[in-house]
């Protein structure tokens, strides 16, 4: 599951936290001089009117400018405090794990929302103020939206395995799913079951998921339906999963894509977290051959110590690449002192290598290299180098950049199935009351 930040200004009112508001609102009421209703008590934490009242404001006018038909005011609440208790219990648990956002990883992410905004970072105050958005209010937003990432990085991402098998397989089993050469626009709508479900509850989740199901497939809107009656963290913005690669897809709801046609929608699928239901909204071709350009190259890397300062061995490098040149061998001589433990043993050779593999530094000389060159001695942070060049190549990349995709699309299609179960187990084990 890997960090987002906003894309553009347009959104800005969705990840605004009431972090500011709530502060000062508790302030006042812990002086008695201010009454702002409690909607929800969630473990030692509490949900005020006041943040409500703004999500469901902020969230209505963004549904409208998609185009989409809002619920009833009393389910579009509802929804709107469940976002928000949830978002309580794992601001408590971030707390706990003394999960902490300093200034420096927040401007960074601020500096990245001006980035992909086009405006520099100091012009984004006024950006915010042009659309009615407080900066220290939208700071404090970025700073929680960061916070809860962090913590699912640590309690969800971090504890998926992915085993050499298990990616074989995956791949495998890619043949018969969404290609990855397509993209997937895609919503969702999950209809949630508790961990520990009664006979009753099992069954009453069914029926709803097929009453939403048989709405959905009789031409009622989608999104509507989503934001009305999903489980899914994906609910308020009308279950839409956005645009995905065939194996970005959730595990869980490749199968279902599959058989579906842009406009179609699926039946509802059991799994572990509830019941889904997905529609494929449209379908585009996306994946490209890559070539790179690969280099083969070997070295021997010596490293400065008390003893032996940076002068001494750069000396020793420039004896031992004399040495080589009058035609002793280069692999025999870095099997015997070469302080490289992964290439030593291998008479230095580092293998067919593309651009980025090693540091700035390193790239830099074997750029300048002509075949079976040597460099001179030169610095990098991990000691004093020689390398020989030993080979160029245009090399097809494309079934690498499939295996290190596919690595990364099976981790993260794991995690949002294991993200809605851990949100799951959080809310059944936290003490929740609402009073609205």
């Amino acid at each position: 599951m890997t960090s987002r930040t906003p894309a553009t200004l347009a959104a800005l009112l969705l990840l605004l936290a009431p972090a500011t508001l709530v502060a000062q609102t508790r302030e006042l009421v812990d002086k008695g001089e201010l009454l702002d209703k409690v909607v929800a008590v969630v473990n030692d934490g509490i949900v005020l009117q006041s943040e409500l009242d703004e999500q469901v404001v902020a969230i209505a006018q963004r549904l409208r400018q998609q185009g989409l038909e809002l619920p009833p005011q009393s389910v579009l609440r509802q929804q709107v405090l469940e976002r928000l208790v949830v978002q309580e219990i794992q601001m408590q648990r971030a707390k706990r794990a003394g999960i902490r956002i300093n200034d420096e990883q927040l401007n960074a992410a601020l500096a990245e929302v001006a980035q992909r905004n086009g405006i520099p970072l100091q012009q984004l105050p006024e950006a915010l103020a042009q659309q009615g958005i407080d900066y220290a209010a939208y700071r404090d937003g970025i700073r929680k939206e960061l916070t809860l990432q962090v913590l699912r990085q640590r309690d969800v991402i971090q504890k998926i395995n992915v085993a050499p098998r298990e990616l074989e397989q995956f791949l495998e089993k890619q043949k018969g799913r969404p290609s990855e050469l397509n993209e997937y626009n895609l919503s969702h709508i999950l209809v949630a079951v508790p961990q520990a479900a009664t006979a009753a509850q099992l069954e009453e989740a069914s029926r709803r998921a097929t009453d939403v199901y048989e709405r959905a497939r009789k031409g009622e809107d989608f999104s509507r339906l989503a934001v009305a009656y999903s489980n899914s963290q994906t609910a308020l913005e009308g279950g839409s999963l956005g645009w995905r690669r065939g194996p970005e897809i959730p595990t869980v709801l490749a199968d279902l894509v599959t058989g579906l046609k842009p406009g179609e929608i699926s039946e509802p699928l059991r799994t572990p977290s509830g019941y889904h239901i997905v529609r494929l909204n449209d379908v585009r071709g996306a994946d490209v051959q890559t070539v790179v350009q690969q280099v083969k190259a070997r070295h021997i890397l010596l490293k400065p110590t008390e003893i032996q300062d940076d002068a001494t061995v750069e000396q020793r490098l420039r004896t031992i690449r004399e040495r080589i040149t009058q035609g002793e061998d280069f692999a025999a001589v870095a099997k015997v002192v070469s302080e490289d433990p992964g290439s030593a043993s291998e008479g230095g050779d580092l293998g067919w290598t593309g651009p980025g593999t090693f540091v700035p530094e390193f790239e830099q000389v074997l750029q300048g290299l002509a075949e079976n060159e040597i460099s001179r001695p030169f610095r990098t942070q991990f000691g004093w180098h020689i390398v020989q060049l030993l080979g160029r190549r245009e090399f097809d990349n494309t079934d690498e950049l499939r295996r290190q995709r596919a690595f990364v699309q099976l981790r993260e299609s794991k995690a949002d199935e294991e993200t809605e179960l851990w949100l799951r187990r959080l809310r059944d084990e936290a003490y929740v009351e609402t009073k609205i």
